[in-house]
């Protein structure tokens, strides 16, 4: 009865143990957009990018989280407008490579949808901010691995980062001050 209960006891603390997450860069996306001009939005993304998670609950909610974007790989379709935001005017990447956040907290709301809260820190500025997160399961793909799928959306205002340029056309301000954020995620357990 005793070696019953230490089994128990072993595989009880071995299904708490945190497990290690990475993104899965092939399956994964960190998109944004910004109203132009006030009539259109302009959609862009960030090609490198790196995440890590560590949890002990299937359902991620005590997942420590930390995720780092790099400024430079910056895609908007358009080589002047890419170059223009890796300028001084908005990220100024040279002094600045990295936008990066780190999560503090991954509450479940109901079914599905959680709310993500934690530090963004672009251009050496650091703010709290919350994200809504829909949890899309887990599961294991054809060769064995456990992957883990989740959506994130949110609003950043720009200006509370330094990213300051703006200029006004007969409409009003060229570049929105809110910025939309959807980051597809996919995760492989290591």
């Amino acid at each position: 009865m005793k070696k019953l209960f230490a089994a128990l006891a072993i595989i009880a603390s071995l299904s708490t143990q945190a497990q290690t997450w990475v993104v899965d860069n092939s399956h994964s996306s960190v998109k944004f957009s910004v109203t132009h001009l006030v009539i259109s939005e302009v959609e862009g993304q960030f090609k490198t990018f790196t995440a890590n998670v560590t949890s002990a609950k299937p359902d991620f909610t005590d997942a420590k989280i930390d995720f780092t974007i790099l400024v430079s790989s910056i895609n908007t379709d358009n080589e002047g407008r890419d170059k223009h935001l890796k300028s001084d005017d908005f990220f100024k990447a040279d002094e600045f490579p990295n936008i990066t956040f780190v999560g503090t907290s991954l509450k479940k709301v109901s079914g599905k949808n959680y709310v993500l809260e934690g530090n963004l820190t672009m251009r050496d500025v650091t703010k709290p901010v919350k994200f809504d997160v829909i949890y899309n399961g887990t599961v294991k793909d054809p060769y064995g691995n456990t992957k883990a799928g989740f959506k994130v959306t949110g609003v950043v205002d720009r200006l509370v980062y330094g990213l300051k340029w703006n200029t006004l056309a007969e409409t009003g301000p060229v570049v929105g001050k809110d910025v939309t954020f959807t980051v597809n995620l996919e995760l492989k357990k290591q």
